[in-house]
């Protein structure tokens, strides 16, 4: 069972919620509920967050990259494209340079910056870990 799935059966155990509701209150298929249950994959970006949002938890523990369950509100995240470019002014670090280290295609940070897609959830750990910092920075929640 992967931390996430356990993370989310626990949040959903102590919530009272079924997979159902769940789904209804985040505006997501019960089968993608159901499916991280069982422990196949991990969210979109937009479902990790609104996962996060509704059990007022980090990303960070959702995933499974901390215990630590700070019951706390986060802010509104920025489209990704604009985060992206705050992320790396923060850090000093070009595209080039993180795409090099990281290795993340071009093409794939290119669409992140022209705001054409965001990041898959495996991307989002490989930049916090990376930038040694939250995803939930990555992110723009914190």
């Amino acid at each position: 069972m992967s931390k996430l799935s356990e993370n989310l059966k626990c949040l959903m155990n102590d919530a009272g919620i079924k997979s159902a509701a769940l789904a209804d209150a985040i505006g997501i298929d019960q089968s993608t509920v159901l499916s991280l249950l069982r422990g196949e994959g991990l969210p979109y970006t937009d479902t990790l967050v609104k996962l996060a949002d509704y059990f007022s938890c980090s990303t960070d523990y959702l995933l499974g990259l901390t215990d630590d369950y700070s019951g706390t509100q986060f802010k509104q995240r920025p489209p990704f494209s604009q985060q992206l470019t705050i992320i790396l002014a923060h850090f000093n670090v070009t595209k080039y340079r993180m795409e090099k280290d990281t290795g993340i295609a071009e093409k794939t940070v290119n669409r992140w910056h022209n705001g054409k897609t965001q990041p898959t959830s495996e991307s989002l750990i490989k930049l916090a870990n990376y930038f040694d910092c939250s995803v939930d920075f990555i992110l723009g929640r914190v």
